[in-house]
């Protein structure tokens, strides 16, 4: 299948590097131990000098925090932990001035069973009566379908006001907004011009693959786990009937309408074995612009899923690549040792993908997953499934700017998580050492521009295991990116043998590519910057 030509949106190119920011763990500036969006202001300097194209928000909206800030009470308004709508114009303004374009969260999956719609609903007031996926129980009580959710509860809890269950693909603070009710999509529509009035650039769709489900409500039937025993019993099914993403897909043509022609739009694509395909159905000219999948970050080796997207299509700018959120423990904990060598690694492969790139905070730095106990947790599903998975806190740890100040300078408060660590210190000691992770961040970053890479066509030259050669074609030139993802050195490319590389995650060997790197070569004569 061959990629649609791109769009241009505004003042976006077409394959941006994104930063993310949990602001809840980014900048404390009030002493509460929480983040705000004046700390995120504060602070706006030095992802603008990192050399990224925009910055993504996570939920900074009213909120009881039930899940993270991803549990909407007001779609709105400004959770006064983190400040007031006139902080958030202050951000904005801010990050255009420094030449950062302003992405936000928009959870329109589901809301917060406090939130007004949910109550009103409840009471089959309308227009509300309808907002909601309701479903009447079977006559023995039981609820309609066998669903489960993506925390492993049973998906439908009931309401005794109502007298019929409510659907809740996530926690049961978060019941599902039923798609298929035109009164609800308008208000929602109404809620993406409130935050373009604002100066928002672009937005972040959660859990877009589960927009709709099937309404005649069969039972999802069983998943061939070959053996296996998930800790999860959401993957004891096949979602068919409970997620629909064709339909979500089709449906992202309203998203587009709504956002305008010069937003940039993002999905995020919750499991599918197709996911390329899948990723450009939702990634049209009149859709989003881009999506992302959980395979690479979730995979236990990186060299052998990326060969296998890259051969299914993938590196066309549809498919959004990343390693780390605040969904997912970080990637250099999770399958790697935690180091800045590892740290090197992840960026130099990431930041030589062609196609939209998304940076987790902290991964600048090589923020390591924070180790928590039980009483330390505030996620749900971190104490669901505690000590078995590394879970989201860990990653959601704040970040440190000082590690020789208080609170590693996150702020003056005791912070609601302890902070996270990196091992060459926070982001005033790497700003003084060239051979940190933040200085090869800022490197690999101005290269990726300068070769045009972002744009490149890829295509796989040699593939062994652990090991990974591409060859990029970019606007300078062709380049040639080597991963040895395994723990023995491994022989240079013969097409590159006896070339210096232009970036390199280490000391290239005499030997060869030394155990976990990554090198770039840039086949060209001319200088990148030429």
């Amino acid at each position: 299948m061959e990629a649609e030509p791109r769009t241009t949106r505004g003042r976006w190119p077409h394959n941006p590097v994104i930063y993310q920011i949990y602001p809840r763990s980014f900048r404390d500036s009030t002493g509460t131990g929480e983040g705000d969006l004046r700390g995120i202001t504060e602070r706006l300097d030095h992802v603008a000098d990192l050399g990224v194209d925009a910055i993504w928000l996570s939920p900074f909206f009213v909120s009881p925090m039930c899940d993270g800030g991803y549990d909407v009470a007001d779609h709105a308004a400004v959770d006064p932990r983190f400040g007031t709508l006139e902080d958030f114009d202050a951000l904005v303004d801010r990050a255009h001035d420094l030449g950062l374009l302003v992405m936000i969260d928009q959870v329109f999956n589901h809301t917060s069973k406090d939130h007004p719609w949910y109550k009103r609903s409840a009471l089959r007031e309308p227009p509300y009566e309808n907002f909601y996926v309701w479903a009447d129980p079977n006559p023995d009580g039981s609820p309609p379908t066998n669903w489960i959710g993506f925390f492993g509860a049973h998906a439908w809890r009931w309401n005794p006001r109502r007298r019929q269950y409510c659907l809740h693909q996530f926690l049961p603070c978060q019941p599902c907004l039923n798609h298929h009710c035109p009164e609800l999509r308008a208000r929602q529509n109404a809620i993406t011009a409130f935050w373009r009035d604002r100066g928002v650039d672009g937005f972040r769709y959660d859990a877009v693959t589960a927009y709709f489900h099937d309404r005649a409500l069969p039972d999802n039937p069983p998943a061939d786990l070959g053996g296996a025993q998930p800790i999860n019993p959401f993957e004891y099914q096949l979602h068919q009937h409970d997620m629909m993403p064709n339909d979500c897909a089709a449906f992202s043509a309203e998203l587009r309408d709504a956002a305008g022609p010069d937003a940039y739009l993002l999905g995020e694509i919750n499991g599918d074995d197709l996911s390329v395909e899948l990723v450009r159905k939702f990634s049209r000219s009149d859709r989003l612009d881009a999506a992302y999948t959980q395979e690479l970050p979730s995979s236990p080796k990186l060299a052998p899923t990326l060969r296998r997207l890259i051969e299914d299509g993938a590196g066309q700018g549809a498919m959004a690549w990343w390693l780390s959120s605040h969904d997912q423990p970080r990637r250099i904990s999770r399958a790697g040792d935690g180091s800045a060598r590892d740290a090197r690694l992840h960026a130099g492969l990431l930041l030589a993908l062609p196609g939209p790139v998304m940076i987790f905070q902290g991964d600048e730095i090589g923020q390591q997953q924070a180790h928590l106990e039980y009483h330390q947790l505030r996620d749900q599903f971190d104490r669901n499934y505690w000590p078995a998975t590394a879970g989201r806190d860990g990653a959601r740890a704040p970040l440190p700017w000082d590690s020789e100040a208080p609170n590693a300078g996150f702020g003056s408060g005791e912070p609601w998580l302890p902070i996270g660590t990196a091992e060459q210190g926070g982001v005033a000691q790497q700003r003084q050492d060239d051979e940190s992770v933040l200085a090869f961040h800022k490197r690999a970053l101005a290269l990726r521009a300068r070769l045009g890479l972002a744009d490149a066509a890829i295509e796989i030259e040699q593939a062994d295991g652990d090991q990974l050669v591409l060859r990029l074609q970019g606007a300078k030139g062709p380049v040639v990116v080597a991963l040895n993802e395994s723990d023995k050195t491994c022989p240079v490319p013969p097409r590159v043998a006896g070339r210096e590389p232009l970036l390199g995650s280490c000391t290239l060997s005499t030997d060869g590519l030394p155990p976990r790197s990554v090198f770039w070569w840039h086949l060209d004569d001319a200088a990148p910057g030429a």
